[in-house]
């Protein structure tokens, strides 16, 4: 239990999402007991009088900005116009409204796609300026490295609490298995899965297995979003990871075994590997407030390959 939760209205946006399911349960166990998560249907936080009108009927004294329009490679090539304008007035605006209703916090959730795309590994908070992002996801990830800068601006002229965190890919249960939209975990266990129950004997991937990346998973994430709210007040972005790096080819020889598909891994060299690698410098958070990722990879695997078959069972 959480004095701190306990006494404060949090709103959530992006709170029926994947991370921000897990998130609000980590919110319960702390004691909050006034949990607020804007919808679509009522609240469009695209548009700045929905962000208002927000504000006066939640009257939060927290936000959590976790509502993101996201996806893998094939959905950031597809829709760059659209990751970029979502994504940044959402946040943009959800900051400038919080800062006129008197908001005490805000808690803006970025993206490791806003580093540079040549950061020497592991990734440091204050490499974040010293280049372009990768192309296929620069959009988003610019978007969203905005926030940082507002943030920052707004501490400097308004006293805005406002902090910003970099949390690494995300993956677990209740995840996005969308083909069309999904990131790389959940598409490569839905690829297997599949093959395996259609008998298939070979799969076809995406680029050459040859880039890394880091996951942390969600349930992590979650704590080292709220140990932060809680415990960090600084202007400096920090990092939210596990400090772990794979390879795509080591990844996918991983989830093959895990899920028992025994067929021929093909690799379509025609499509981008995305970022050459991703790795995150964790100890910022470490010794800001605490942090450090508990749950191993295969654990975490299993789980959310658990889920998936689970679902597909229940005829989800």
């Amino acid at each position: 239990m959480s004095e701190f939760f306990g006494k404060r209205r949090i709103v959530v946006t992006g709170g029926a999402g994947f991370l921000g399911g897990f998130l609000i349960e980590k919110l319960r166990q702390c004691g909050c007991r006034e949990i607020l998560v804007p919808r679509i249907e009522e609240y469009d936080l695209i548009k700045a009088g929905d962000i208002e009108r927000m504000y006066a009927d939640m009257r939060p004294d927290v936000v959590i900005h976790l509502a993101a329009v996201v996806g893998g490679i094939g959905a950031n090539r597809e829709h760059p116009g659209k990751f970029f304008y979502e994504n940044l007035m959402m946040g943009v605006q959800l900051i400038e409204q919080g800062r006129r209703a008197g908001l005490e916090k805000f808690v803006a959730i970025g993206t490791v796609c806003a580093y540079p795309k040549f950061t020497p590994v592991p990734f440091k908070e204050d490499d974040l300026w010293n280049g372009y992002p990768e192309e296929t996801n620069a959009p988003y990830g610019l978007a969203k490295k905005m926030l940082l800068v507002q943030s920052q601006a707004y501490r400097d002229e308004y006293g805005f609490n406002s902090i910003f965190l970099l949390p690494v890919n995300l993956y677990g249960p209740r995840d996005n298995f969308d083909p069309a939209s999904s990131h790389v975990i959940p598409a490569l266990i839905r690829k297997c899965v599949d093959a395996v129950e259609a008998g298939s004997d070979h799969i076809t991937c995406w680029g050459t297995g040859a880039a890394s990346r880091e996951f942390i998973y969600v349930q992590d994430a979650a704590e080292g979003i709220l140990l932060a709210t809680e415990n960090y007040n600084g202007a400096a972005p920090v990092n939210i990871g596990s400090g772990f790096e794979i390879t795509i080819r080591d990844l996918i020889e991983k989830i093959a075994g895990l899920t028992g598909f025994e067929g021929e891994i093909r690799w379509d060299a025609s499509k981008p590997d995305g970022q050459p690698r991703r790795c995150l410098d964790t100890s910022r958070a470490k010794k800001e407030f605490g942090f450090e990722a508990q749950t191993a990879f295969d654990e975490g695997l299993r789980a959310t390959i658990e889920w998936y078959r689970a679902q597909r069972g229940a005829g989800a």
